[in-house]
């Protein structure tokens, strides 16, 4: 009799054990800081973070409404609850982006590839509710540096660009998105607009 308490003990346990494990499953998946917010305070990035405000207020700045293809557009910069960037030079952090771009890459959906140069750019997609829309677009850009000629100056200082990641989340029109990506200057946004 001793026995079999002893050993209904251990089971007990080793399941409360497994049963902890499986539930801090999730939180050590939240421990691993998301890439913009792991690097937004590193002097060796560019980042930006645009809030939906902005992006209301955006909307509003001097638009011919009666334009629908004006319409359409501000619809769909409304339509945006996250923009963020990062942008940088250093190899270090390149790498670290890199890793963080293809563990989300099992989460998403890679919309188009291409490569030039030494150069790549990757579009990734979470579906939307129809196949015009996503609820998140993410654009990787990593070895720009070997195609632009031209001198970047960012707060005064000249940098190469190594790698530029962007997210974008909300309810985005692929059709509407390349011209955003077009007056933001992203760079590869107008691959979007081949598709």
């Amino acid at each position: 009799m001793i026995s079999i308490n002893l050993n209904t003990e251990k089971m007990n346990k080793r399941l409360i054990v497994f049963v902890m494990a499986i539930m801090l499953l999730p939180l050590t998946g939240m421990a691993q800081k998301d890439i913009f917010e792991k690097y937004s305070d590193n002097p060796n990035v560019t980042y930006v973070n645009i809030k939906p405000k902005m992006f209301q207020m955006i909307a509003k700045v001097g638009v011919d409404t009666s334009d629908p293809e004006a319409k359409a557009f501000m619809d769909m910069v409304k339509s945006i609850t996250s923009f963020k960037t990062i942008v940088t030079d250093s190899k270090e952090i390149s790498a670290d982006i890199s890793k963080w771009v293809k563990s989300r890459s099992n989460s998403l959906e890679e919309l188009m590839e291409v490569r030039d140069d030494g150069s790549e750019v990757k579009f990734y997609v979470k579906e939307g509710k129809d196949e015009d829309h996503v609820k998140e677009l993410l654009i990787f850009v990593n070895g720009i540096d070997k195609v632009m000629d031209d001198k970047i100056e960012i707060n005064g200082k000249q940098r190469k660009i190594e790698t530029v990641v962007v997210s974008f989340t909300g309810d985005i029109d692929l059709n509407e998105i390349s011209k955003l990506t077009e007056k933001m200057n992203i760079p590869a946004g107008e691959h979007l607009e081949k598709k």
